[in-house]
This record gives C-alpha cells, sequence and structure tokens, in this order.
C-alpha cells in the first residue's frame, strides 16, 4: 500500500494530510501568501512532525487554487494535479461515510459539489464565505482577525439586528416559526452593540450559504448536506446549519477534520484509480 500525500493548496492557507492503509493521518494547515512558499512549508513541516524523509512518501496530490503555480514535481517525487471539485467530493463523501450528498466547501468563498457513484458534479458556488465574514467585520468592526470576530460574536444577541417573522405578523405561517430570519441586518437597532454585529454577520453568511446548499439538495432530491472547509471552524456557524435542519428536514453533517477535506479527497482521487493529470508529463491519467 502506497504512503500518498494529499495537499490543498487555497489562496491564503495549504491544507496537507497522510494516506495510507485507507486511511488519513497527521493533517496540517500551513499559512502563507505565496502558493509555492506555502506548498513546500506545509510538506517540510509534514515530513518533519511525522519523522518521514523523502523516500518514505511514494507520491503527492496536489489540489486546490494554487496547485497551477506547481509545473514540477515536488521534492522529485511522483506528483499528481487533481480538479479541484473531484477532490472536494471524494474527501467530502470518504470523512462523512455518506454514498451521496451535496457537498459544501466553505473557503473565502464557497463551492456546492453533487457526489454520487463515484462522480463530482460541480453545481456552483457564492462569493459568499469566508472573505464576506473578514470584509464586513473589517468594515464595520475594525476587527481584521478571524478568531477576534469569533470570540466577539459569542456575547452577540441577534434580536438587536435581524428582523424575523415574529416581528412582522402575529399570525402562525406554517413552516416558518416565528423565530426564522425574514430579513438579515433588517432591524438593526441603535442599542445594538459589536458583539451582536459580529453575530449578525456570521449569521448573514452562514444561513446563505445554508440556504443555497439546501436549495441544491432539493433539486437533486438529495437530503444530506456535508460540511466542509475552514469555516467549519466557526462554532456559530453548526448553530446556524442545525437551525436550518429543523426548518427545512435537509441533514447538514460536519465530520471530523472536515477542513482538510479537499486534501484527503486528492489522495483519495490516486489511491481509487480516479483521473488525474501527472505533472511534468502533460497529460491526464485516466479512470
Amino acid at each position: 500500500m502506497s504512503r500518498l500525500i494529499g495537499i490543498d493548496i487555497g489562496g491564503s492557507t495549504t491544507k496537507i494530510v497522510g494516506y495510507e492503509k485507507g486511511g488519513m493521518f497527521s493533517p496540517m494547515l500551513v499559512r502563507a501568501t505565496d502558493p509555492l512558499a506555502s506548498v513546500y512549508g506545509a510538506f517540510g513541516k509534514f515530513l518533519s512532525v511525522n519523522s518521514l524523509r523523502i523516500g518514505d512518501v511514494d507520491r503527492v496530490m496536489i489540489t486546490g487554487v494554487g496547485s497551477s503555480f506547481v509545473t514540477n514535481r515536488l521534492f522529485g517525487l511522483p506528483t499528481g494535479k487533481v480538479d479541484e471539485f473531484r477532490a472536494i467530493g471524494m474527501g467530502g463523501l470518504r470523512l462523512s461515510g455518506l454514498e451521496k450528498a451535496i457537498i459544501v466547501s466553505m473557503g473565502t468563498g464557497t463551492a456546492f459539489v453533487k457526489m454520487e457513484n463515484g462522480t463530482a458534479v460541480h453545481l456552483g458556488g457564492t462569493g459568499v464565505g469566508g472573505g464576506t465574514l473578514l470584509g464586513l467585520s473589517n468594515r464595520m468592526l475594525n476587527v481584521r482577525n478571524f478568531d477576534d470576530l469569533v470570540e466577539m460574536a459569542s456575547g452577540g444577541d441577534l434580536a438587536n439586528v435581524d428582523l424575523t417573522i415574529g416581528d412582522i405578523t402575529s399570525e402562525h405561517l406554517v413552516g416558518l416559526p416565528p423565530e426564522t430570519t425574514a430579513s438579515n441586518f433588517g432591524n438593526i437597532s441603535d442599542l445594538a452593540n459589536r458583539p451582536d454585529i459580529a453575530l449578525g454577520i456570521i449569521n448573514l453568511v452562514f444561513q446563505t450559504i445554508g440556504m443555497i446548499a439546501v436549495f441544491a439538495a432539493r433539486a437533486d432530491n438529495i437530503r444530506d448536506v456535508v460540511l466542509t472547509g475552514n469555516l467549519t471552524n466557526v462554532p456559530q456557524g453548526m448553530d446556524v446549519f442545525n437551525s436550518l435542519s429543523t426548518l427545512v428536514k435537509v441533514a447538514f453533517h460536519q465530520p471530523r477534520h472536515a477542513e482538510y477535506a479537499t486534501a484527503a479527497g486528492a489522495a483519495l482521487v490516486f489511491d481509487q484509480g480516479g483521473q488525474f493529470m501527472e505533472i511534468g508529463e502533460g497529460r491526464n491519467k485516466d479512470e
């Protein structure tokens, strides 16, 4: 059995995982703005932490927006490039243990992939994601750090920010409880403080992502949505998805190591004989 390394090279972070004997090990993340510096730094860190030498690795599989900058084998090892949407789908299904699902990759923006019978279909995406969180928090709160925004939001109250169904009608609407959001930031009060606004920003982003995922699931008659990517680390996000699940009867799953699903998917493509491009040869390895 080969010892593989899967790497997801993003715009600001690179995720790397090991894959051996059908299982993932030692997932880790490196932050860098330069994709090549990031991938080489992640690779070196991975080898050091796991007390491995380059010769202990049989192959590297890369994916992500930054993978286009890798034009030669990494450290001379056989290196393959995997379509990002295929990697998202493969990794999301494997980590969740499901047979079919809508896989949501929440990074700077958000991508939606249907994965079923070994086939990944990119359904589309939205520019609403982690970049939206940080952009709005920077402009509205002068907060530029992701962790600071999450901590600030822990003391927030959406009643001072969002307009709910209960705010606009006293009648009972079937399928729409009074606490359902009618308008994000539609009821912002003069009493709204910084934690309220921070929570409102998070709620807006995750409700948008969640409802697009719901529409995608309903269109394909799929009940399960798998959440992956960096935004799975926002604790308030899962609260939003749980509320949506109760409202629309779609099951949201957040598997362990969800932020590393795409990196894991890159390794899985090779392990399962999927299609990829061999770096340095310029040709596809077909299924």
